[in-house]
C-alpha cells in the first residue's frame, strides 16, 4: 500500500498509483491504459446540481460488478438500522463503555446500534453505533449501501484500507466513509473502540460560516483524502454489505481493493480535531453549540440539520458575568453525546470516555449539582479547559433506542439522579 494524503474537502483530486493509469481527455476511451476497467462512483443523482454533485472515476483491475449473488447473513450481530422498531424514550439515558467483546471480533462483529431515526429507504435519517474490536478483518471487506460511515475512534489506532487508498486513524481523529465505499478495517493494537454515525441524508460537508466571515471552524484545507493504491492479491475475498438495513455477503476471488487510479470528488476522508478553530465568546454569555459544528448533513428544510457533527474540545473560557458551562436547556434537536477523552465540563462523573448519553427533543438537561455550584461560585478569571474532547450528533428527529441499548447492563439507571438536590430559589418577601 502507498501511504499518502491529498488535501482539500470536497476538491477534484486526480491520483495513479502506477504512472500513466489515469486516461487523458476523457473518463471512459475506448482502451484504458493497461487494459484497467473504469468505473463511475456516484455519490449524488447524476443531474444533482454542480455544487452538490459527487462523483469519482476508478479505473481498476477488475470489475466491481464481477461477483456472484449476495446472500443474506442470518446472524445480524448487534447492528440495527431505520426505521427502529423501539418506542423513542423521553427519558435521558446515559450509558457506561462496552465491555471487551470475545476474542477474534472484527469490525463488522464489533459493531453495536444504540438507536437512531429515519430511514435509509427514505434517504434522511441517521443510526448511531459503537465498535469494539480486538481483531482486525482478513480476506474481507464492507461497504455500507445505506449511507456514509462517520467514525469517531475513543481508543486505539486504525487503518482503513480503502478502494480508493488508505487512512490511517488514531484517537482525535475522524474519518468520513463515503456511502458505496469498500474497505477493510484493520487495527494497531489489541483493542480498538470508538463512534460511528451512519449518515442515510445528505453528504456530511463544511457549515456555512454565515458572519463568522471567511475564517474559522473546520479548514477545508485541513482535511486529507487517500492518493490511489491498490491490491493485486488473487485470494478468495468475502464482500459484506449493508443493504436496507441488513447484513449480505458473497466472495469474489481476488481483493476487491484494485483500483489503479482515481479521479474526482467522491472519496473517503480524514480531519485532525485539533485543528478546528474553536469560535467563542470574548465578551458574555454562553454561545450555542451549534459554533462548534465540524460537519453537517443538511436536510429539506433551511437551518435544520439532518444530523451535525459537533465536537467540545479544548479552549479558553473568558466570559464576564456568566455562567461558563453549557445552561439547563431543552431543545426541539436530539443529541446523543461521546466522550473521547478528559471530563466533559458539564458534568462532575458517569459520564466516561467510551460512554455516551442520550437527550431527546424537549427533555430538559444541563450541568449536574456539583458542576453548577462550582459554576456559580468561580472566580471568573480567563481559564483553559484542557486535556477533553467530547462531541455530539446532534439531528432533527427524536433518535429511537434500540432494545439492547434499553437493556444491556451498561445502561445508567441512576442518571436522574445527578439533577437531584437542586434548591428552591428564595424570593424576596
Amino acid at each position: 500500500m502507498i501511504k499518502g494524503y491529498l488535501s482539500g474537502l470536497g476538491n477534484t483530486h486526480a491520483t495513479e498509483a502506477v504512472p500513466g493509469a489515469l486516461p487523458h481527455g476523457q473518463n471512459s476511451p475506448q482502451r484504458v491504459p493497461f487494459g484497467l476497467y473504469a468505473e463511475q462512483l456516484s455519490g449524488s443523482a447524476f443531474t444533482a446540481p454542480r455544487s452538490e454533485n459527487r462523483r469519482s472515476w476508478l479505473y481498476r483491475l477488475r470489475p466491481a460488478a464481477a461477483h456472484p449473488a449476495f446472500v443474506r447473513l442470518a446472524d445480524q450481530g448487534l447492528l440495527r438500522s431505520g426505521p427502529f422498531e423501539e418506542a423513542p424514550s423521553p427519558n435521558r439515558l446515559r450509558w457506561d463503555p462496552l465491555p471487551s467483546p470475545p476474542a477474534g471480533t472484527d469490525f463488522i462483529a464489533g459493531l453495536t446500534t444504540f438507536g437512531g431515526n429515519g430511514s435509509p429507504a427514505h434517504g434522511a435519517g441517521t443510526a448511531i453505533h459503537q465498535y469494539v474490536v480486538n481483531a482486525s478483518m482478513i480476506d474481507t471487506v464492507f461497504f455500507d449501501a445505506d449511507g456514509e460511515l462517520l467514525l469517531v475512534p475513543q481508543e486505539g489506532a486504525v487503518r482503513l484500507v480503502t478502494e480508493l487508498g488508505l487512512l490511517e486513524l488514531s484517537p482525535g481523529e475522524v474519518a468520513v466513509v463515503p456511502r458505496g465505499v469498500r474497505f477493510r478495517f484493520e487495527i494497531v493494537g489489541a483493542e480498538a473502540r470508538g463512534y460511528v454515525c451512519e449518515n442515510y441524508g445528505a453528504p456530511f460537508r463544511l457549515p456555512e460560516l454565515g458572519p463568522i466571515g471567511a475564517n474559522g471552524l473546520a479548514n477545508a484545507r485541513d482535511f486529507l483524502i487517500p492518493v490511489a493504491s491498490f491490491e493485486e492479491r488473487d485470494v478468495p475475498t468475502r464482500v459484506v454489505q449493508k443493504f436496507q438495513g441488513h447484513l449480505w455477503d458473497t466472495v469474489q476471488g481476488h481483493s476487491p481493493l484494485d483500483v489503479v487510479a482515481w479521479h474526482g470528488n467522491y472519496a473517503p476522508y480524514k480531519y485532525d480535531l485539533a485543528l478546528f478553530n474553536t469560535i467563542n465568546t470574548v465578551s458574555f454569555d454562553h454561545p450555542d453549540p451549534s459554533i462548534f459544528t465540524v460537519l453537517t448533513s443538511p436536510s429539506e428544510v433551511p437551518g435544520t440539520a439532518n444530523c451535525d457533527f459537533v465536537i467540545f474540545p479544548p479552549r479558553w473560557m473568558v466570559a464576564e458575568g456568566t455562567f461558563r458551562p453549557p445552561w439547563f436547556h431543552r431543545n426541539v434537536m436530539s443529541e446523543y453525546m461521546g466522550l473521547v477523552h478528559g471530563q466533559y465540563d458539564a458534568k462532575t462523573g458517569g459520564f466516561v470516555p467510551g460512554g455516551g448519553s442520550l437527550h431527546n427533543a424537549m427533555s430538559g438537561h444541563g450541568p449536574d449539582k456539583a458542576t453548577y455550584e462550582r459554576a456559580v461560585a468561580a472566580e471568573l478569571a480567563p481559564h483553559k479547559i484542557d486535556k477533553t474532547l467530547a462531541f455530539m450528533f446532534e439531528t432533527r428527529w427524536v433518535i429511537a433506542p434500540t432494545s439492547f441499548a434499553m437493556h444491556t447492563l451498561a445502561l445508567q439507571k441512576d442518571y436522574d439522579a445527578c439533577w437531584d438536590g437542586f434548591e428552591k430559589a428564595k424570593l424576596p418577601r
